[in-house]
């Protein structure tokens, strides 16, 4: 080591000493500075250096290493001084009657409130909730609710298959047969779960959503009180609205019809949304198919039922007049904080 090379590691650790100190901002940062460049063994790896100088440079050197040192505490202590001084003015300035800042801090997701609003309207109405697995197998997924084998809902572009005979459930349907299995007639649930298709995650789909459905088995049901019960529960939840019914076909019920009601982002006047119709479809619903009651151990020439099926995320779109079911998915929190209660 020489003076030269010493004085270089002197005035590079200088260098060092001034960058890391502009960047103090509060206590914290004063602190971890003075650990990282000017600690106890810093300190003493300098004085090591010293001693492998030769003897006639030391004065030298022992002078330039105390004029650095020097700055370096001067520079501590000035940084020190002005945060006392900017904490004094803070305090100086701090008016206790200020009301604090408002942070949001989270809230229920906009499908998670339409959930619960669909399940409080429907508990008024006499359903209980009934919940079930979301991997179930191929008959309580597909046969027990009449799917013929060949049906094109079975096929590996359609569902996700766990393995042999195992399969994310596509539809919140299977709790329908296992419900009837374990209890008898009279029968009014409510189902809601998650479901899983091989659907494009696009403007109105998504691989992984939703869904609400609604059962009710006893003797006499006929499909008036299914009309009456879906069209009360629009009128609640829309508020005034119309609502129309259409012919559909569902391999579990027969008859079966899709209910739509009045556009809520145009009030029927036809836009973009609801492709110019002034209608959007909010559920299916229909007849329990009398396989569907025999396959659960149901007498069906005793009982009749009916069923109904929605996707609260669609809803949701409705509710809020949102264009892209996306947007309920990205976990966007500037769009949440809006929506979001």
């Amino acid at each position: 080591m020489t003076l030269e090379e010493f004085r270089d590691r002197i005035h590079e650790h200088d260098q060092l000493t001034a960058r890391e100190v502009s960047s103090i901002i509060d206590d914290a940062s004063l602190e971890a500075v003075r650990a990282k460049v000017w600690s106890r063994s810093i300190q003493q790896s300098f004085s090591k250096l010293l001693g492998e100088l030769a003897p006639d440079e030391r004065k030298d050197a022992g002078r330039i290493f105390n004029e650095f040192k020097s700055r370096v505490e001067e520079l501590f202590e000035h940084t020190n001084a002005q945060l006392s001084a900017g904490k004094a003015v803070s305090a100086q300035n701090l008016d206790l009657t200020m009301p604090a800042r408002m942070r949001w801090i989270g809230g229920k997701h906009p499908v998670t409130i339409v959930v619960d609003e669909i399940v409080a309207i429907f508990r008024e109405l006499g359903f209980t909730v009934a919940l079930g697995p979301e991997s179930e197998t191929e008959w309580y997924n597909f046969i027990a609710l009449n799917f013929p084998p060949d049906h094109p809902a079975m096929d590996l572009h359609d569902t996700l298959y766990l393995g042999d005979n195992a399969v994310l459930r596509t539809h919140t349907s299977p709790v329908q047969v296992r419900t009837l299995q374990r209890h008898p007639p009279p029968i009014r649930i409510l189902a809601p779960g998650k479901c899983f298709r091989r659907d494009p995650f696009d403007a109105s789909h998504a691989p992984a959503f939703e869904q609400i459905e609604g059962l009710a088995v006893d003797e006499g049901i006929s499909f008036v009180d299914l009309k009456a019960t879906v069209t009360t529960f629009a009128q609640k939840f829309f508020g005034t609205t119309r609502t129309r019914f259409r012919p559909s076909f569902f391999p579990f019920t027969e008859p079966s019809a899709e209910m739509d009601v009045e556009c809520q982002l145009c009030s029927g006047s036809g836009c973009s949304a609801c492709k110019g119709t002034g209608w959007m479809e909010i559920l299916g619903s229909g007849m329990v198919h009398p396989a569907v009651l025999e396959a659960a151990g149901i007498d069906s020439e005793r009982y009749t039922g009916w069923a109904f099926g929605m996707g609260p995320a669609r809803i949701a779109m409705l509710r809020y007049g949102l264009p892209d079911i996306r947007l309920l998915y990205d976990s966007d929190v500037r769009f949440l904080a809006q929506v979001a209660e």
